[in-house]
């Protein structure tokens, strides 16, 4: 038998695959694929104590002992050299943030709470004042209040030395940035595709009626603010931002074995090939030899086959998650896919 692919493997179990179409044609606010030089979230860290556990703190832990030492010392509470502050009410902690762009002293922001020691549960625990610090040593919030696992099920939680504070931090300084006075920013595709950056351009410039928008590669674009937008970036951002731009991108095709699923962009093809399973076979495009005639059970699929409709027969013959896996494989080895194969 003269076939342009065959593949056989036993079939079991009948399942149902699982697919989402992406259509690229379809068209997006501006604002939701790109993101703006320098408008991005900060990271900050600090070291804290939380106390008030009930047993399920720190068993023995130096940093603890220390940190509780000095704790007191600031209290006015003198303590001597050799005494050991020991408690399973208490356990050391990281406290993690996110300072969002353009934050202002006042505001409230979440923080999550890790333990660092070998506490069994932050559950009921008071997280004690903590210096949030970023990236440039200088403390930008300051946190304190109750812990919460979140997710708790009959009284436990998956992750119980994990918690978080909610609106736990105040921001005690401003991050210093002048948008209003920018004369150009950068725009970053957080999908990088040379078609859409040509799109984006093209749309900017027309909206703004000049050439203030170019593309420097396949993911970003600089825009210059035109003369009578100097003094009023943000006024500026808010009229481009909701530009509808129809977004491209490559063709591709994403597998999950365990699910079954089958994520594919709209116009993902497949040439001409042959596929046998057991004893059932697909054809896309047909074939011109007569003898594939010979087995038992034939599926013809029209030459311009997308991978949806390849999914819908593969689907019908039984297909399991492992198999249409290996089947994608093949094909994409045999060079009929027209598209990048992802496999999670």
């Amino acid at each position: 038998m003269n076939i342009g692919l065959k593949f056989i493997v036993k079939i079991k179990v009948i399942f149902i695959v699982t697919f989402l179409l992406i259509n690229t044609a379809e068209s997006a606010r501006l604002k939701d694929v790109v993101s703006i030089k320098g408008v991005r979230d900060n990271v900050l860290i600090g070291y804290g104590i939380v106390v008030g556990l009930k047993g399920s703190g720190d068993s023995n832990a130096d940093v603890t002992t220390q940190s509780l030492m000095r704790l007191f010392k600031k209290l006015g509470l003198e303590m001597q050299p050799e005494s050991q502050v020991k408690s399973k009410n208490a356990a050391a902690v990281i406290v993690t943030a996110k300072l969002p762009p353009f934050a202002r002293v006042g505001n409230k922001i979440d923080v999550t709470v890790s333990s660092i020691g070998d506490a069994k549960s932050l559950e009921g625990g008071t997280l004690l004042v903590t210096p949030l610090r970023a990236g440039d040593q200088n403390v930008y919030a300051v946190a304190q209040g109750s812990v919460t696992l979140g997710n708790v099920t009959d009284g436990t939680s998956t992750f119980p030395t994990v918690g978080r504070v909610v609106h736990g931090a105040s921001i005690e300084k401003d991050i210093e940035v002048n948008f209003a006075l920018k004369k150009s920013f950068r725009l970053s595709l957080n999908n990088p595709d040379f078609t859409t950056a040509a799109r984006v351009v093209t749309l900017i410039n027309g909206d703004l009626g000049g050439k203030y928008a170019s593309a420097r590669d396949s993911g970003t674009v600089d825009v210059v603010v035109p003369f009578h937008f100097e003094g009023k970036t943000v006024e500026l951002l808010a009229t481009i931002e909701n530009i509808q731009v129809s977004i491209d991108s490559k063709a591709k095709v994403v597998l999950n074995e365990r699910t079954g699923t089958v994520v594919m962009g709209q116009n993902v093809m497949i040439s001409p090939v042959a596929i046998s399973h057991g004893d059932l076979s697909v054809e896309v495009g047909g074939t011109k030899d007569k003898k594939s005639k010979q087995l038992k059970h034939i599926l013809e699929i029209p030459n311009t086959t997308s991978v949806s409709d390849l999914v819908k027969a593969l689907n019908t013959l039984g297909v399991k998650p492992k198999d249409l896996t290996a089947i994608f494989q093949t094909i994409r080895k045999a060079g009929a896919l027209q598209a990048e194969l992802e496999i999670m």
